[in-house]
């Protein structure tokens, strides 16, 4: 089977958060890259036994860059703010989940940017110690990376579409 949205990795390496981010931003396209070209049902439809749909790893994945960006990084918002969950509600059109996870993106890379410093710290400990930006990084990149698989896996019982 032919790999049609396969992209070659970032070659950014022209320094420590140079590079983290620009893997981060690879695994967030790859996600986002799986629900191009499909219908409102197709984003929806469950085809694994966990019940997630590709709209729902978007979804979950808004909150995610919520969490570790916005409430650990930066310390806003509060930890009852968050909802992980994958069920998008019908009420919410695929457009609208997808460009809230480009908007919580663009936020993240904000928070990023104003961090700057891979050895600082978070504003809130994370279990019960502050951690570094380089390790937010490190996290939600392997996080990102495993939702695009997760997608991909989904895209291929869709329309037999592969390719990272």
């Amino acid at each position: 089977m032919a790999e049609t949205q396969r992209e070659t990795v970032p070659r950014n390496d022209a320094g420590e958060l140079d590079t983290a981010t620009a893997f981060l931003g690879f695994a967030r396209h790859c996600l986002i890259k799986k629900t191009e070209g499909l219908d409102e049902e197709q984003l929806r439809r469950v085809l694994v036994a966990s019940g997630t749909s590709l709209l729902g790893l978007i979804q979950h994945s808004v909150v995610g860059e919520q969490w570790w960006f916005g409430y650990h990084l930066l310390g806003t918002g509060a930890a009852d703010d968050f909802d992980f969950s994958m069920d998008v509600p019908p009420s919410r059109s695929s457009a609208e989940v997808i460009q809230e996870y480009r908007d919580a993106v663009a936020a993240s890379d904000a928070a990023i940017r104003r961090i700057g410093d891979p050895d600082a710290f978070t504003a809130r400990a994370i279990g019960d110690t502050p951690l570094s930006l380089r390790w937010v990084l490190a996290h939600m990149t392997s996080e990102t990376a495993r939702h695009a698989g997760h997608a991909d896996i989904i895209r291929e019982q869709i329309d037999n579409v592969t390719g990272r």
